[in-house]
């Protein structure tokens, strides 16, 4: 221990005495290690924690395996037919289901109007997480019966914020949608689930209606002594008359059903950009060390003179190196210190650029294993990045270090140019890579928009409400809303619409009635809206007519459809005149418009066949899709208006007191929602080039200036006979420059192989896009010669008279 505190005390005056080289490596240390921390605290909570649910090992969730052609794995949605025979015919699981498209709901409590997140789950929901309510019990199965008694369960948030902890509320009546409902339970505090909703009600699911489609995500829990190989098979044998039908319209294809953790259900689809993140982090940290073992090198080599003269006086090869693996703990331990404030920094930077609910957990803590993943991380770098000085120290020559002020450069510079050559190769990936992402980017959000975006101001409200399932009732508020808002100041024109641009829509079936694909049923999106929808959004009506009053319920129906709907089905006709489902008349056709993909995705935005139909003439059945969508009310402004959205709030009350607005948004808004996930990709992945370049750039400034150091003596010689201050400092830079175009040929064939692996990221460019290449190519070697004749400069200031007079 006396011995360890004298190395721990020499090695802290070493550090002091050079406050650049300390600074330096602790500042590279913290912001590679910072970089792994924030990125392995997302890692660590997606997929290694435990869900915070009663043996967590024994939930799990459906996946589909589709073995033939093309082999796929998915996350599966089931009906409530698959729900009945999965409920009654697998013993083996406690099986409960939720609606997978979940909304929001208008709660009245008091005279206080909330909107809040309903999830709408079956019984036994808490009982597969294993969550028993604080207060109350769980649903039970005549509450989940259809038609059964209206019920809720709340979350202990929303019990203490609304209800300000009541402990009485259990039995009482609340209104939720319009509707009665009897309060029969509240979940303890911090009790979460993968739906996080602010109430729950019974989902009551049936073989019709909902239940009718793929809407219903299935949960289990395994019960006791049982395996999930034999509920696997009780489910597919309960599924046979599913999976025969799907087989027998796809020959050649075998469909298997099975079960797998909830955690791993949860991330599938973020797991691979978690992963991929994960690597570029750790390419960070390679980069780093190559860099601190650079700059150790240099440190050690001048530091040769002092260590032959304590192997002179007598200590030992394994004493000196027992010193510098000190020092470098010491390093690394202040790097990690200094990393852990970083990643901090990094991950609360990282959570604001993710959108709400994109995350399927409910925090991302920093947390002990979080620490200890740092300091394992801190302890390897200081084995890394002190190997090379360990074995440069190893073989040192007593007399010729002795006899010379420190290592003649030639011993050092070929092993740092390797490190750098290293170290660019990455930094080319990652620069690669993230461009390919920004060139994708930039091309989705230049998509043309198909309308007028701007002076757009647009405001959703839930009518999963019973007071407008009938459609009476549904077209007045239309109608008065509508006017109400046409007469705030300063609004030029205002509309309806069940969805918009930029939004997932609803996915119905139609049958043609005209054209070449006459009785043909065909997939296309549907979206309701009112007469001026067309006019706020400026879309432009190709051909025909827009909607009008006189498209009453009890006139001929009429849809509108956009111009992908028309080439597709219609192709080199005019579609106006012609006929589709329930003899609706296509009256007229507009522009297309980017939508939020839906029935054939290609891309996160594209342009899909659509028709419109006006609100006026839809039917009871068709509101139930305010279950999963809640319309917007757009409106068009003539220029900025003060206080839009509260004069539209009050527009809405004044028709409905009871009906909240959900939120505000501008068309930019949408649309950055629609693009969250490549913006994220493009922050992230972006950053992390951009670290490896300027970590990069340090290592070639580094080079070239231990050159222009070692070798002052030589230059001072050269300028004397005659060598310009150019050629000296081309001399000098060219190893740094060498070394970067070594490592961008090295970093281009991994491109090659690397790169295939984005191909299911990129939209509207290529993986080995020119343009992207080039850029890398430009913006490495403007980085490469900045860093390597900055440092060069220092030659000019060399006086070759006083140099050979002082050597």
């Amino acid at each position: 221990m006396n011995s360890f505190t004298r190395n721990l005390r020499l090695a802290l005056r070493q550090l002091a005495r050079n406050p650049g080289f300390t600074a330096t490596v602790i500042l590279t240390l913290a912001l590679s290690i910072g970089a792994n921390t924030a990125i392995f605290s997302v890692v660590n909570a997606l997929m290694l924690k435990s869900l915070p649910y009663p043996q967590p090992d024994r939930i799990g969730t459906l996946f589909q395996r589709e073995q033939g052609p093309v082999a796929s794995d998915e996350l599966r949605w089931i009906d409530g037919t698959q729900w009945e025979r999965l409920r009654d015919n697998v013993p083996s699981l406690v099986s409960a289901v939720s609606s997978a498209l979940a909304a929001g709901a208008n709660l009245e409590a008091g005279h206080r109007i909330d909107y809040v997140h309903d999830g709408r789950v079956s019984a036994h929901y808490f009982d597969v997480l294993g969550i028993r309510p604080a207060l109350g019990r769980n649903f039970s199965e005549e509450e989940d019966r259809p038609s059964g008694p209206k019920a809720a369960i709340l979350s202990y948030n929303l019990w203490r914020t609304t209800f300000d902890t009541d402990p009485n509320l259990i039995g009482q009546v609340i209104h939720l949608k319009g509707e009665p409902y009897t309060v029969i339970g509240i979940l303890p505090q911090g009790a979460t689930t993968p739906l996080n909703a602010d109430l729950y009600t019974a989902l009551q699911p049936s073989p019709t209606g909902e239940g009718n489609g793929t809407n219903y995500e299935a949960f289990f829990r395994l019960k006791d002594d049982l395996t999930w190989q034999q509920a696997d098979a009780e489910i597919n044998r309960a599924w046979a008359y599913r999976i025969a039908q799907i087989e027998s319209k796809n020959p050649g294809t075998k469909i298997l059903y099975y079960t797998v953790p909830l955690q791993r259900g949860m991330t599938a689809e973020l797991r691979p950009r978690a992963i991929a993140l994960m690597l570029s982090a750790g390419f960070i940290l390679l980069i780093a060390c190559a860099n601190l073992a650079g700059l150790t090198l240099v440190r050690m080599s001048r530091r040769l003179p002092e260590i032959a003269t304590r192997l002179a006086l007598g200590a030992s090869r394994w004493q000196i190196l027992r010193q510098f693996w000190i020092e470098n703990l010491l390093l690394a331990c202040l790097g990690g210190a200094a990393g852990i404030g970083v990643g901090f920094a990094a991950l609360h930077g990282l959570l604001s650029l993710l959108p709400e609910g994109f995350l399927p957990v409910a925090s991302v803590p920093l947390d002990g294993p979080v620490l200890a993943f740092t300091m394992t991380v801190s302890l390897l770098t200081s084995v890394l990045f002190g190997m090379l000085p360990a074995l440069l120290t190893s073989r040192v020559d007593l007399r010729n270090s002795m006899s010379s002020r420190g290592a003649s450069p030639g011993q050092s510079v070929h092993l740092r140019q390797a490190l750098i050559a290293g170290e660019v190769a990455l930094t080319v990936v990652l620069l690669a890579g993230s461009g390919l992402l920004i060139r994708s980017l930039i091309h989705l959000e230049t998509l043309p928009p198909g309308f007028n975006p701007n002076g757009v101001m647009t405001a959703k409200a839930s009518l999963d409400d019973a007071r407008y399932h009938d459609p009476v009732a549904f077209r007045r508020l239309m109608s008065d809303s509508i006017d109400a808002m046409q007469h705030i100041p300063g609004v030029q024109s205002a509309a309806v619409g069940l969805t918009l641009p930029y939004e997932r829509t609803l996915n119905d079936g139609v049958v043609l009635h005209d054209g070449p694909q006459n009785g043909k049923s065909v997939g296309t999106d549907v979206v309701y809206v009112t007469p001026r929808f067309f006019d706020v959004l400026q879309m432009p009506l190709i051909r025909g007519r827009a909607f009008t009053a006189a498209d009453s319920p009890n006139s001929q129906p009429v849809v509108i459809i956009n111009s992908a709907f028309a080439q597709k089905f219609f192709p080199g006709l005019n579609p106006v005149g012609l006929v589709i489902s329930k003899n609706a008349l296509i009256v007229g056709v507009v522009s297309d418009t980017q939508l939020s993909s839906g029935l054939n995705p290609t891309a996160p935005i594209q342009s899909e066949e659509t028709i419109y139909i006006p609100a006026t003439q839809v039917a009871a059945p068709m509101l139930g899709v305010h279950v999963w969508f809640q319309p917007s009310w757009v409106v068009r402004t003539a220029g900025p208006v003060e206080g839009l959205t509260g004069q539209m709030q009050k527009a809405l009350a004044a028709v409905d007191p009871a009906l909240p607005f959900s939120g505000f948004y501008r068309m930019s808004d949408l649309q950055a929602t629609a693009l969250s996930e490549q913006r994220v990709e493009v922050a992230l992945l972006g950053t992390m080039a951009g670290l490896a370049l300027l970590l990069s750039a340090v290592g070639i400034f580094a080079l070239v200036a231990s050159l222009v150091t070692q070798k002052t003596r030589e230059i001072g010689i050269r300028i004397a006979l005659g060598s310009t201050i150019r050629q000296a400092m081309t001399h000098v830079s060219s190893s740094g420059v060498r070394a970067a175009g070594a490592g961008l040929l090295l970093g281009l064939v991994l491109c090659f192989l690397a790169l295939r692996t984005m191909r299911s990221v990129l939209y509207g460019v290529g993986v080995y896009d020119a343009p992207s290449l080039f850029a890398v190519v430009g913006t490495l070697a403007a980085v490469t010669l900045l860093a390597a004749t900055i440092p060069a400069l220092r030659i000019a200031r060399i006086n070759p008279a006083t140099t050979l007079r002082e050597e």
